[in-house]
């Protein structure tokens, strides 16, 4: 069995590789919209996720129109798409920085040298892998919280590209692996990380059924509380930051912006004040480029 999975785990690391490679051939600014148009296309043809993209529209915009929604998730796909090629083709948008624009790097550059410990927490819009790049223009070394893939050799890859974004480490969500900490907890490095004045960056826009239920686009939604723990606990900062793609091509703006953690008598409920904040702000966030944020994830329970 052990050796069948090896087999398998080599094929399906070829397959990427193949795939990759023949996406590599295109420029960027070709391969791009071919996959987006494809995605476009394809994407709703899977029944369940199109759909749920569609109810999540429902309960966030109840007075738009079935055919407004319909554009808004068909958009989404077009720009997970053009993610799928960005992807593949990371190293060569960062040989090209000027294809993204930070908004308020002078407010980084500010706190470089006293920055201390941060969390800075993003959400899946434009292309998400971009949002700690502010940290990178600012020489501020960051980690980042990943979903592990259980393919062990597509996860080492995967992992290889994003080295220059996050030139201190990857640690696998749940797994409790880190490149360089293999077998440890992961809660338990990041809190080390952070009490030694480090920096990690994660997604936390989705559904967590571990997490407390804040609002979000008026309804209640299991939120990861995780950031905000962190911060409460260890008296870091935390931040929120998000790409947006502008126009079709692979062009972005990002940005950041500070939450204040309160520490008041009551922690809990100053946890739950830092998350409720955070999914507010990207509630913001995703009401001014709807088509930009994946709406085919679960976000309520």
């Amino acid at each position: 069995m052990a050796l069948l999975t090896q087999l398998r785990h080599g094929v399906e690391y070829f397959a990427l590789r193949l795939v990759i490679g023949t996406v590599r051939l295109l420029p960027l600014d070709t391969a791009v919209p071919i996959s987006a148009a494809t995605w476009r296309k394809l994407a709703p043809m899977g029944k369940r996720r199109h759909q749920r993209a569609l109810d999540n529209l429902a309960k966030a915009f109840p007075d738009k129109t079935d055919a407004e929604r319909e554009l808004i998730a068909l958009e989404a796909w077009s720009n997970l798409g053009r993610v799928m090629v960005e992807t593949m083709q990371l190293d060569r948008i960062l040989e090209q920085p000027d294809r993204i624009e930070v908004v308020n790097g002078q407010v980084l550059e500010r706190y470089r040298d006293k920055m201390g410990s941060l969390i800075c927490c993003s959400l899946h819009t434009g292309n998400w892998e971009l949002a700690t790049w502010p940290l990178v223009v600012a020489d501020i070394q960051s980690a980042a919280v990943y979903r592990l893939v259980s393919n062990p050799y597509v996860d080492a890859y995967l992992r290889k590209q994003r080295e220059r974004l996050y030139p201190a480490g990857m640690f696998s969500r749940g797994a409790g692996k880190i490149n360089k900490y293999a077998g440890h907890n992961t809660a338990r490095q990041i809190g080390s990380m952070l009490r030694n004045g480090g920096r990690v960056g994660m997604l936390a826009d989705l559904y967590d059924r571990r997490g407390i239920e804040v609002p979000f686009f008026g309804h209640p939604a299991s939120s990861s509380k995780f950031a905000a723990m962190l911060a409460r606990r260890l008296g870091c900062r935390i931040w929120v930051g998000r790409c947006i793609r502008i126009g079709t091509q692979s062009r972005f703006k990002v940005e950041m912006k500070e939450l204040q953690v309160p520490f008041s008598d009551d922690k809990e409920a100053d946890i739950r004040a830092v998350t409720a904040a955070m999914q507010s702000q990207f509630e913001e966030w995703i009401t001014e480029v709807p088509e930009q944020w994946m709406w085919s994830n679960r976000k309520w329970s």
